[in-house]
């Protein structure tokens, strides 16, 4: 996925009210729209480098839109909107071994009438359910973690994706890392004990779990390399 505009850079103030950034450009504090509510532990220190998208829609009232944080040496892709767009991407140019080769890539399907998954492939008439967890929590130098906070969301994909595999689908989660230089990826069981917990049931009934890290750059963000999922 390539940016739409070249990303302009910054240094961190402050994220406040979830979805505004103050950022400092140059000479002059803007506000970015934080296209990222969740708790984005561990990348909000002020003075980090981040990277803003600029607009010139006159029906946003917001001019950028912050797209990638650095800290710690790793350029983090925040946006969340953006996490399906790249594994859209990564599903159809086959950059993912285990579901490579689909016959049909349909995104947003519902499986119930409370549950939207976010892709339904099918290859040889097999139908599977992907979901898409955004991955921006790191808190060592090469291991990735899900979640950053509870997330009763999660949990409930969890419990959804077993379903979808009782009434004869394939489930898969992909965990998509946008974190540069990561190597390896854990459930954070301190975080959210019972979404591990789920995780582990999930996997015995069936449930694929698959961890991919981007390559990230000012200019562009694709998957580039499967990691190893390792258990606390």
């Amino acid at each position: 996925m390539e940016f739409t505009k070249s990303l302009i850079k910054g240094k961190l103030i402050k994220r406040y009210k979830r979805f505004f950034t103050d950022v400092q450009l140059n000479k002059e504090v803007v506000t970015a729209h934080c296209p990222n509510t969740g708790s984005m532990k561990g990348l909000l220190d002020e003075g980090n480098d981040v990277y803003l998208l600029p607009n010139n829609d006159p029906k946003r009232k917001l001019k950028y839109g912050l797209e990638i944080i650095k800290t710690r040496k790793n350029l983090v892709g925040v946006n969340t909107h953006m996490a399906n767009r790249i594994a859209q991407h990564a599903l159809e140019n086959n950059l993912i071994k285990e579901i490579k080769n689909s016959d049909l890539i349909k995104p947003e399907v519902f499986f119930n009438k409370e549950t939207r998954f976010d892709f339904l492939i099918e290859k040889n008439k097999q139908k599977s359910f992907v979901e898409v967890k955004n991955v921006t929590l790191f808190r060592n130098k090469d291991t990735a973690e899900f979640p950053d906070a509870v997330t009763a969301r999660g949990t409930k994909h969890l419990l959804t994706l077993i379903d979808a595999i009782k009434k004869g689908y394939k489930s898969y989660l992909l965990f998509l890392v946008q974190i540069q230089n990561m190597e390896k990826f854990k459930i954070a069981k301190d975080i959210d004990s019972e979404y591990y917990n789920n995780y582990l049931i999930a996997k015995k009934a069936g449930v694929k779990f698959l961890a991919y890290r981007c390559d990230i750059s000012s200019k562009r963000i694709f998957i580039d390399k499967k990691l190893k999922i390792i258990h606390a």
